[in-house]
């Protein structure tokens, strides 16, 4: 939550610099000077700091942020390789066959029947009783149990 409002402050110091020169810019076209030379420098010197300032603040959140998403990204691999695992294990449990097993992997990917024969290059009839087969032999009724096995099993662990 830090964070966030730290990229808050940092937008915002952005924002009231860039106002502060679009408006010095409209006032200068009009002819219209609100200051003297020297507050008008002074307040110029300022927003321009604080327009450097919020680059580097932002290059700061930006690399923190980087660092985060390799993190995750390695976590996600992680449990990415974990449910494969789990699913390679389930189907050497249940004896499934590798047309079986390219078949149960769609379902559980939440593909249609439609979807995995013309994937396969097979009849619907065909894909409907392997996954009957496989439903049998996971003891499931459908492809929601199916799933949340492996849920459950990911969750186990």
């Amino acid at each position: 939550m830090r964070h966030r409002w730290s990229i808050v402050a940092i937008v915002g110091v952005q924002v009231l610099c860039a106002v502060f020169f679009v408006s010095q810019i409209l006032a200068s076209v009009m002819g219209f000077a609100p200051f003297s030379w020297q507050v008008h420098e002074m307040i110029e010197l300022a927003a321009a700091l604080g327009l450097v300032l919020g680059i580097v603040l932002g290059v700061i959140a930006l690399r923190r942020t980087m660092a985060r998403n390799v993190v995750v990204e390695g976590q996600l691999r992680l449990a990415s390789a974990a449910f494969m695992d789990v699913v390679e294990e389930r189907f050497g449990a249940w004896a499934l066959t590798p047309a079986e097993r390219d078949v149960a992997l769609f379902a559980i990917k939440g593909m249609s029947i439609v979807e995995i024969a013309a994937l396969r290059d097979v009849s619907e009839g065909t894909i409907k009783a392997q996954t009957n087969a496989i439903y049998r032999k996971a003891g499931v009724n459908g492809r929601n149990q199916l799933l949340s096995l492996f849920i459950e099993d990911l969750m186990a662990d």
